[in-house]
């Protein structure tokens, strides 16, 4: 599966993608890690990266692009992978969309993480206190989602004019959501199947997807039921 998780800062994104990878069996892809990796070495990268992070701003796509596209390449992601962290704007989208196309590896669905501003400020607040981060500051959580809000969610309508969208309430314990969001793929994967050509992906490319969403034991054949499917419950059991 080729996974891209969207969401505001404090929406849970990193918490419920390394759930996900443990699940899949992909890596989980997250430019916040390749970010910190690259300031805790000392990197020229990570030198300017950090100048736009300290202040809540937003990395410059060429930069963030160039770092994507390479972790992409790497072998571990030849089977799937979920992004966190990126794309952040419809012009990191567009470049992503043209990497993978050329690949002939479209991206498979699009999940969108929504919590009301007072609940990711007291998350994003509350994180920063335990984990005494500097770019977690009240002014910097603020700008944070208001970067997001102006900048970032137009990716929304980016992605669901691809029928990649779907939208999932991040708000309750980590288990629901993980339950909310293999329903959400299983969805997507129908959507999918009626629309095989609407966000580049072919038929014959869509039994391999239900394999990997359901875990090894699927077969061929097995419906998949939105409401109760058996990734839900492969997931229950480990």
């Amino acid at each position: 599966m080729r996974i891209v998780l969207l969401g505001p800062p404090g929406a849970g994104k990193g918490t419920q993608a390394v759930r996900l990878a443990q699940h899949f069996e992909c890596p989980h892809v997250s430019t916040g890690d390749i970010f910190r990796s690259n300031v805790a070495e000392g990197t020229e990268l990570g030198e300017k990266a950090k100048q736009y992070m300290d202040q809540g701003d937003l990395v410059p796509d060429e930069i963030v692009i160039a770092m994507v596209t390479e972790r992409l390449s790497a072998p571990d992601c030849s089977t799937g992978f979920l992004l966190d962290g990126f794309p952040r704007t419809v012009a990191q989208a567009e470049a992503l969309d043209l990497s993978l196309g050329a690949q002939e590896t479209p991206l498979h669905a699009v999940l969108c993480f929504e919590a009301a501003d007072e609940e990711l400020f007291r998350r994003l607040a509350g994180r920063s206190a335990e984990l005494k981060r500097s770019d977690d500051g009240e002014e910097t959580i603020r700008h944070r989602l208001e970067v997001y809000a102006t900048k970032t969610r137009p990716l929304v309508d980016y992605y669901r004019h691809r029928r990649l969208l779907s939208m999932v309430d991040a708000v309750g314990q980590v288990e629901e959501i993980t339950t909310r969001i293999l329903d959400a793929l299983s969805d997507a994967l129908a959507r999918v199947a009626e629309h095989p050509n609407g966000n580049g992906n072919g038929v014959h490319a869509d039994a391999r997807r239900r394999r990997n969403l359901h875990g090894p034991g699927y077969r061929p054949g097995l419906a998949v039921s939105p409401g109760a499917d058996s990734a839900t419950a492969t997931l229950r059991s480990r």
